[in-house]
């Protein structure tokens, strides 16, 4: 029987409805466990949609915070910090590109990534003032701001937030005919997630970024990578597009890359791209405040020696050879890559929120999508135990 705390009452009397979050209400947290208000754990297997890959309160990280909010914390844009170059240049260089536009949200991030493409193909590329389009995927999911939305392809994102932004072109995900037949000379980007984590962790077929990258290069069209929920180790990899052998033009990057402690994003690209932007075109207060960068310069770090990306690849294969034992016991379908999965429950067996509510009654936390869909992403740092006690838990709820 699903409890409901006062705290939960009093959330939902008090704020907007744009959440349906389970009846939890969590008070602490380390590595890969939570704790709530009565001192139950619960073994989080979402990871706050990776932005936790490195855990709660990473010991390297929290010192990071620690540090710098002892010094400082905000200038904006209008003078430099003594943290602001450290990051720019370390992340740039974790990406292979010439410089990095600090944002804060992932949602920023996509804004900034359009706003770049199209004066690049106005200025580079040359077209037509107002005419610049790009193609996009069905099923996308790349924020909520009236733009973004204005080309998702999903009516809950969508209905009712119109007037909608023009200059999108929606081709179906993995479908490599029909997005070259999309572009166009207007064309100016392709803008993609390697894997479509809102959708249910979509893996696109072999072949289909690297087939998405020559295209680019034929048609002198920039390829965008929305990298956000795939970057940063999650998959096995620095970047989803890695496991492709695939550089895009510009890196869209957020969530983990905050480390679970402030809101940091970032677009990364090479000068003849995003040099594009002069004085005054864009920016924010907050982005590359000195906060963010002291923490995000330490992800950066945490990644350059590999270990969470050979984690994430080794406990992937663990994860998901214990899901797909279970397809045909509950599951119908398991994808994803690295340690990351998007798992189709029977339908007739059980909706993904009642798998999800019964998850959590058994200590483990994870997030449904579309449905019969259930999506797990646990923290990096998650051990092979753990794994089997999350697997072990899931059969349990399926089974009954």
């Amino acid at each position: 029987m699903l409890r409901t705390p006062a705290a939960v009452r009093d959330a939902e009397r008090f704020t907007a409805h744009n959440y349906h979050p389970l009846p939890v209400v969590v008070s602490s947290a380390e590595g890969a466990w939570l704790t709530d208000i009565d001192g139950r754990r619960y073994l989080d297997c979402l990871a706050g949609y990776s932005a936790l890959n490195f855990g709660h309160r990473h010991p390297r990280l929290i010192a990071a915070a620690h540090a710098q909010l002892d010094r400082l914390t905000l200038t904006s844009r209008a003078f430099i910090h003594d943290q602001f170059a450290d990051f720019c240049r370390e992340l740039a260089e974790l990406c292979g590109k010439d410089m990095v536009l600090p944002m804060n949200t992932g949602a920023e991030a996509v804004e900034t990534g359009i706003k770049v493409a199209r004066k690049w193909g106005y200025r580079v590329k040359g077209v037509p003032a107002g005419q610049a389009n790009i193609v996009v995927a069905e099923g996308n999911f790349h924020g909520r701001t009236t733009t973004i939305v204005s080309f998702s392809t999903d009516d809950e994102a969508r209905a009712d937030f119109g007037p909608y932004t023009s200059g999108f072109t929606v081709v179906p995900y993995g479908d490599l005919t029909a997005l070259e037949a999309a572009i166009d000379d207007n064309t100016v980007a392709v803008l993609l997630e390697p894997i479509q984590g809102e959708q249910g962790v979509v893996v696109p077929p072999e072949g289909y970024l690297s087939g998405v990258r020559r295209v680019c290069t034929e048609r002198n069209v920039l390829f965008v990578a929305d990298e956000i929920q795939s970057g940063l180790g999650r998959t096995g990899a620095t970047f989803a597009c890695d496991h492709e052998g695939v550089a895009p033009d510009l890196y869209l990057l957020g969530k983990a890359l905050g480390g679970g402690i402030v809101p940091v994003s970032a677009v990364a690209g090479n000068a003849d791209v995003l040099g594009v932007l002069q004085p005054g075109q864009h920016g924010s207060t907050f982005g590359g405040n000195p906060l963010a960068c002291a923490v995000a310069t330490e992800v950066v770090r945490l990644l350059t020696t590999g270990e969470f990306q050979r984690r994430s690849a080794e406990l992937g294969e663990r994860l998901h050879a214990g899901l797909r034992a279970l397809i045909g016991r509950g599951l119908v379908a398991v994808r994803g890559r690295g340690l990351w999965a998007g798992l189709d429950i029977d339908p007739a067996l059980m909706t993904g929120r009642q798998a999800c509510e019964l998850l959590m009654e058994r200590g483990v936390l994870a997030k449904d999508t579309h449905g019969s869909t259930i999506r797990l992403a646990p923290p990096l740092v998650i051990t092979v135990d753990e794994i089997d006690h999350a697997v072990t838990q899931l059969a349990a709820v399926l089974a009954g």
